[in-house]
């Protein structure tokens, strides 16, 4: 394993034994640095972040150990590891193991022992950072790969009824503007961003003869209709994800209405949890302003005069002026999504 260039601060308040400890391991080819106590080893390592301290326990000032409890208290050099220097008091070196240490080298120095468990150290150190680093990559492709496939669910019940899919990425982005418009935090923007597109999930479970009929539904096909909010809950409920949990509660309840008119519960006001009031407006903008089968897309300013109007009625009030508010940057999302949809088309 190449260790050549990693880095160790060497920290000790006898310049001789800096210099022993510097004609030791400078012909394994490290980039060292130099501390003669503790206050500059902080300081220094901070600015080195190098990847092995080698610590000496008496020192002026704040000693090895208070050195090395700081330097564990900091997150930005919790992880480097610490070898302490000692002259092997049994005392010391177990108090060196509860401070954080990983190891010890004895006085007086002998040439063998420092680099023996300086590269041991050191081949740890980077195996372990190797390690993280694949722990990382891998979850980031799980959590990629888990998005992806959310998404795509809510895309395959849009595409029973719609003609792109591409509805529900522009409601999704819609909902995540509205959602940071009125205070929340950037994780739950996210989570709204990942769990909105599976509102209508529960389509799949409606019969082809009435999603796709092309005239009015009669009272019984509404009422089947109306049921794709229980049965997107059914389908997602039972999860210990709270990404899950906020698609369960919106496929439920974004059919709800301001005044208590909606679907399945008739919850009225406040009784609709926020995050599906938010999906309700977004869903509603984006399906009035873009083409369908049976009807062409409204204009903007049509399409927010009916929301305004709806406003008390079908939609909260205050997400209705916010949503007024922040027009522009949904027109910014539809517009990318729309350039989306005519380049796969190929027109």
């Amino acid at each position: 394993m190449e260790l050549r260039g990693m880095g160790i601060l060497l920290v000790d308040d006898n310049p001789e034994n800096l210099s022993v400890l510097s004609e030791t391991l400078k012909p394994d080819g490290y980039k060292l640095g130099f501390a003669p106590n503790g206050e500059k080893a902080l300081d220094v390592a901070a600015h080195m972040m190098p990847d092995l301290i080698l610590l000496d326990v008496m020192m002026p000032g704040i000693d090895g150990f208070e050195t090395c409890r700081r330097l564990k208290a900091n997150p930005e050099t919790q992880n480097i590891p610490v070898i302490f220097i000692t002259a092997k008091k049994e005392e010391d070196i177990m108090e060196g193991f509860d401070v954080g240490g990983v190891d010890y080298i004895s006085k007086p120095f002998r040439h063998k022992e420092v680099c023996a468990r300086v590269r041991s150290h050191l081949e740890l150190h980077l195996l372990k950072n190797k390690l993280e680093q694949k722990v990382k990559e891998r979850t980031h492709e799980l959590n990629v790969t888990r998005l992806e496939v959310i998404d795509r669910l809510g895309r395959a019940a849009e595409y029973r009824d719609n003609e792109t899919g591409l509805h529900v990425k522009r409601m999704s982005h819609f909902s995540a503007l509205l959602a940071r418009a009125v205070g929340m935090s950037d994780e739950e923007c996210d989570l709204l961003l990942y769990a909105s597109p599976m509102h209508d999930i529960g389509k799949i479970g409606i019969p082809d003869h009435i999603l796709l009929k092309a005239g009015k539904l009669d009272a019984e096909e509404w009422e089947t209709m109306k049921t794709h909010t229980k049965i997107g809950s059914e389908i997602l409920q039972g999860s210990s994800y709270q990404l899950m949990q906020w698609a369960q509660i919106i496929a439920l309840t974004h059919q709800e209405r301001w005044d208590g008119s909606g679907y399945p519960k008739g919850l009225k006001g406040d009784e609709i949890p926020l995050i599906s009031r938010i999906v309700a407006i977004s869903d509603v903008f984006d399906a009035l302003t873009s083409d369908r089968p049976y009807k062409t897309a409204w204009t903007v300013e049509d399409a927010m005069t009916e929301i305004e109007n709806k406003s008390g009625v079908d939609f909260d009030p205050s997400l209705v002026i916010k949503f007024r508010e922040i027009l522009p940057e949904i027109l910014d999302v539809k517009q990318r999504f729309m350039e989306e949809q005519t380049d796969s088309s190929g027109r």
